[in-house]
């Protein structure tokens, strides 16, 4: 099931969610006071393009370093990456097949807008947030 749905996610939105998190990595790692920023958003882009049987973990014991960066984070880059999450699991929530994959853009906004002291892990559920 895994796979069918991360196909389907890669071909609907994963492919062109993760360009833009590369995107953002990039434009990150011209400057080098925001090289973290453009490492987190490597990692976010690889979870984006393959999402299903992974999922976001808050690390409690990240620091004041990572407030302040997720602050200065949300004010550049992380509002536009929400929104596009937004946007892309409101239109794929009008379709059946496509509720699913809307329900884990929905999933994807926290850590589009708070990207430090957030990891991703491998887990058991179909996607992030549902438990079977």
């Amino acid at each position: 099931m895994r796979l069918i749905l991360n196909l389907i996610w890669l071909i609907l939105c994963g492919w062109w969610m993760a360009l833009l998190y590369v995107l953002a990595g990039v434009i990150c790692a011209i400057l080098i006071i925001t090289i973290p920023f453009a490492i987190a958003s490597f990692r976010i882009a690889s979870y984006v393009i393959w999402p299903f049987g992974r999922s976001i973990e808050m690390r409690r014991d990240a620091g004041i370093a990572s407030l302040i960066g997720n602050i200065i984070w949300i004010v550049l880059i992380g509002w536009w990456l929400a929104i596009g999450h937004l946007t892309s699991g409101i239109a794929l929530c009008l379709t059946i097949i496509g509720i699913p994959l809307g329900l884990a853009n929905f999933k994807m906004i926290p850590i589009s807008l708070l990207p430090l002291g957030v990891r991703i892990v491998r887990s058991g559920e179909v996607y992030p947030g549902y438990h079977t």
